[in-house]
């Protein structure tokens, strides 16, 4: 068989099986194996695919028909300016997610001039945020990655590796935030935490349930246990002046705003995404 073949025929046995954007699953399995961008492959589809191709698409077809995420089988996902190792020690990183990142960045570029902020991510998972974090901001600052998760942290480092930061951000295995030995020393705390409601977790896509760590999304509850963990943490560690920045789950807005403004917190902003849900909630301390 040619690409166009094979990738037709793919493209129809996982949509038989119910995999959701099968075709677009089916491009990114032969654009891995031809080494090219998804828009490459069609310089490809007249030629034969050799057996080794037709075997390897042929146990990714079997993963993803299993309910594997398609992130997983593939290896690794592309965050921003980034391309992250991914596998099932951590969340798989989102496009929500690259939006807290600008974000976070927007405040560094507007508020911090010539300091050198101190940056934490917390529940690092792939190291995403941290990561992209170090490699778009230009000015001089320190980024610390935690995770209570070791497998997590371990991933992370390789990311770091992988993208050539492994110089700028430094990991620590920590449980929140509760290991910080100094007061008021953070400038900004990011974190991307479990937000989803214990009884939801378990109704979720089987790609997510069964696949994802449960660490990374089960958020108690009511799926705010982390936010009001991590808020009262953040009033020893943060500067005054210092900023917290969430990823959230839609229709957690208003929640958030109690937490905040309880703790607090001042210039509380609750922003949505593009699909226009509660996404992302910010805020500074006096």
């Amino acid at each position: 068989m040619n690409w166009r073949e094979t990738i037709a025929r793919t493209d129809a046995f996982l949509s038989a099986k119910g995999v959701e954007d099968s075709r677009v699953c089916a491009e990114l399995l032969a654009a891995r194996l031809l080494k090219c961008g998804r828009g490459g492959i069609a310089a490809h589809a007249s030629d034969e695919v050799r057996e080794a191709h037709l075997e390897a698409m042929r146990r990714a077809i079997r993963r993803l028909s299993a309910n594997e995420p398609l992130q997983y089988v593939l290896g690794e996902w592309d965050f921003r300016t980034l391309t992250l190792k991914c596998d099932r020690r951590a969340l798989i990183p989102r496009p929500e997610t690259e939006e807290l990142v600008t974000r976070v960045l927007a405040h560094l570029r507007s508020h911090c001039g010539a300091m050198c902020p101190f940056i934490v991510d917390v529940g690092t998972g792939t190291g995403a945020i941290i990561l992209s974090l170090a490699a778009e901001y230009r000015g001089e600052a320190v980024f610390l990655a935690t995770d209570v998760s070791e497998d997590a942290l371990s991933l992370a480092k390789e990311n770091a590796e992988k993208c050539g930061l492994a110089d700028k951000v430094r990991f620590a295995a920590m449980d929140g935030l509760d290991d910080f030995d100094e007061p008021e020393i953070v400038d900004v705390i990011v974190s991307n935490p479990p937000y989803i409601e214990s009884a939801v977790c378990d109704t979720l896509a089987p790609n997510v349930r069964d696949w994802e760590p449960r660490l990374a999304l089960d958020g108690g509850a009511e799926g705010l246990d982390f936010y009001d963990r991590y808020l009262a943490d953040a009033l020893n560690i943060l500067k005054p002046g210092g900023a917290v920045f969430f990823e959230i789950g839609e229709g957690q807005g208003e929640a958030l705003r109690k937490l905040m403004t309880g703790y607090g917190f001042e210039g509380i902003r609750i922003e949505k995404d593009y699909a226009g849900h509660d996404r992302y909630a910010c805020a500074t301390l006096p």
